[in-house]
C-alpha cells in the first residue's frame, strides 16, 4: 500500500472542546466515522492533552465534564477497533505525564515515541529549509550555524533565519551575511538590548560579575568553552557569559 493511498484526517484537541456538554463527543464519533469510512486512514490527534488529562474522582461540571466526556469517547472508539478496519490513531503532546492512564494501556496508545531537539545534522538540514527562499552571502556557512545553535528546535531556527533576514533588510541590503547571522543569535539566545545607561559603578560590579563567569568556565575542566562575554544590558540581565558545547552533549558528570 503506498502512502499516497491513505486518508489523513487530523485535528487539534482543543477543538473537540465546546460549552456545550456532549459537542466534543459528537465530533470524536464523525471524525472516527470518517476515517472508518475512507480505510486504510490515519487519524492524527494533536495537543492531545487539551482532552487527554487525567481524570479526577470528584463530579465534574461544565467545561472539565465536557472534557471527560470527550475523552471517554475517544477511549471508546479506540477499543472498538477491529484488526481489519485499516484505521491507525497517532497523538502528540508536550505534556505526556499528565495523560489518562486508560490513554496508555495496551491497545490505546500503546507505544511512545519521544521526539527531541534535533542534533547537528537535523539543525542544519532544518536551516537549509528556511533558507531556501533567502539570498546568502558567501561568508555564511550554516554549519558554523547548526554547531553555534544546541538545544534549539525548528521554531528556534526559523526565527533565527526571519532574524537574520530582518538585520539585512534594514540597510536594505541584498544578501543575508555571518554578522547578520551573529546578531540575530545574540538576540535570540540573550535577548533584545536594553536602552537604559548603567552608572560607573553598576558597570564596574557587572563586570565583575561576568568576569567571574568567564574565568570559572575557562579554568573548570570540561566546562563548555566561553563564547561571549557582555555588559551590554539584554532581556532581564544587566550582564551574559555565553558557554555553548562544541558539540552536541547529552550528559555531564558532577565533580
Amino acid at each position: 500500500m503506498a502512502a499516497d493511498d491513505v486518508e489523513r484526517p487530523a485535528d487539534s484537541a482543543s477543538e473537540f472542546i465546546e460549552a456545550i456538554v456532549g459537542v466534543g463527543a459528537s465530533r470524536v464519533r464523525d471524525l472516527f466515522a470518517q476515517a472508518k469510512a475512507v480505510a486504510p486512514s490515519i487519524v492524527f490527534i494533536d495537543e492531545l492533552d487539551a482532552i487527554g488529562r487525567a481524570r479526577g474522582g470528584s463530579v465534574a461540571t461544565g467545561g472539565v465534564d465536557e472534557r471527560e466526556q470527550t475523552l471517554n469517547q475517544v477511549l471508546t472508539e479506540m477499543d472498538g477497533f477491529e484488526g481489519n478496519e485499516g484505521v491507525v490513531v497517532l497523538a502528540a503532546t508536550n505534556r505526556p505525564e499528565v495523560l489518562d492512564p486508560a490513554l496508555l494501556r495496551p491497545g490505546r496508545f500503546d507505544r511512545r515515541v519521544a521526539v527531541g531537539a534535533p542534533d547537528r545534522r537535523g539543525r542544519l538540514e532544518i536551516l537549509r529549509v528556511h533558507t531556501r527562499a533567502v539570498p546568502l552571502a558567501p561568508d555564511v556557512d550554516l554549519e558554523a550555524v547548526a554547531a553555534a545553535t544546541p538545544g534549539m528546535v525548528g521554531a528556534d531556527l526559523a526565527n533565527l533565519v526571519d532574524e537574520a533576514a530582518l538585520l539585512a533588510a534594514a540597510p536594505r541590503r541584498e544578501e543575508v551575511t555571518a554578522a547578520d547571522f551573529g546578531t540575530a543569535l545574540e538576540k535570540t539566545v540573550l535577548g533584545t538590548v536594553r536602552g537604559i545607561v548603567l552608572s560607573p559603578e553598576e558597570k564596574l560590579s557587572t563586570a565583575h560579575h561576568e568576569s567571574g563567569h568567564a574565568l570559572l568556565g575557562m579554568l573548570t575542566p570540561g566546562a563548555d568553552p566561553v563564547r561571549r562575554v557582555t555588559i551590554v544590558p539584554r532581556g532581564q540581565a544587566l550582564g551574559v557569559t555565553v558557554q555553548t558545547p562544541q558539540a552536541d552533549r547529552y550528559g555531564y558528570s558532577v565533580r
